[in-house]
């Protein structure tokens, strides 16, 4: 799948090596609610859309993680009914911002979406690098 990342950060980037010792947890940010008037298909698009990120991550030699998959989960568990109830609230963007903690970088695709916006802004605020690009991640050395 060919990854359009046309949206625009009126952030800095950040500029890395072109290869890393340590496998990174990287953080796929992108829209999950955002334009799609909370239909379920439309989310579900989304979530694959980020997914498509995850096996290049992963064959770079990192690890790729994304919200949802933790939380779409949980918020089940919770008891939420519908998109935005008070159990989708409780857990949906928190697990994401307390997963962040444990993560080394961010990875913001698609279009524009106040909670992936949100996971930047964390990010950056812990001190994670914050990429716009698969191209900008760089590949883990291979043991010698």
């Amino acid at each position: 799948m060919e990854h359009d990342l046309s949206y625009e950060h009126s952030e800095r980037k950040e500029f890395v090596t072109a290869s890393s010792n340590k496998p990174m947890l990287i953080l796929i940010a992108g829209p999950y609610r955002s334009g799609t008037n909370d239909d379920p298909v439309l989310m579900r698009k989304n979530v694959e859309d980020m997914e498509s990120y995850a096996l290049p991550i992963f064959r770079s030699g990192h690890i790729p993680i994304i919200g949802e998959w933790l939380a779409l989960p949980l918020v089940d568990h919770a008891g939420s009914r519908k998109v935005g109830d008070h159990a989708f609230n409780e857990v949906f963007h928190p697990i994401a911002i307390r997963l962040l903690e444990k993560c080394d970088a961010v990875l913001r695709v698609g279009g524009p979406s106040t909670g992936a916006d949100e996971m930047v802004r964390v990010g950056r605020s812990l001190g994670l690098k914050i990429y716009t690009a698969l191209a900008e991640i760089p590949t883990v050395d291979s043991p010698s």
